[in-house]
């Protein structure tokens, strides 16, 4: 299987990239570290995600390639998920609170 992960990609890590994950978590990648290992395994550098999505702690994991599954986190909008891009203009002409400077 090639491996073709992004930093910033949102995992989910189950039984099924470890033994060691019988509870799933979700995991922020930071990057996939050079390290030497068993084929099909390879070590992550990230964070571990609580409900909300924010980090709780940062981790290197152990896993099976074929285990990793790549997800989006709920309530969290990407950018294709955004309905309009920002106006630079009026944010700079009304400010941050939508008052006229």
């Amino acid at each position: 299987m090639k491996l073709d992960l992004r930093a910033g990609d949102i995992l989910h890590i189950t039984r099924a990239c470890s033994v060691q994950f019988g509870v799933p978590i979700f995991f922020r990648l930071i990057r996939v570290l050079d390290l030497q290992t068993y084929c099909g395994w390879v070590w992550l550098d990230g964070y571990e995600l609580d409900s909300a999505g924010d980090a709780t702690r940062r981790r290197e994991i152990f896993v099976r390639v074929e285990g990793i599954r790549r997800m989006a986190m709920p309530g969290r909008s990407t950018p294709a998920q955004r309905s309009q891009p920002v106006d630079r203009e009026i944010t700079r002409r009304v400010g941050l609170r939508g008052v006229p400077r």
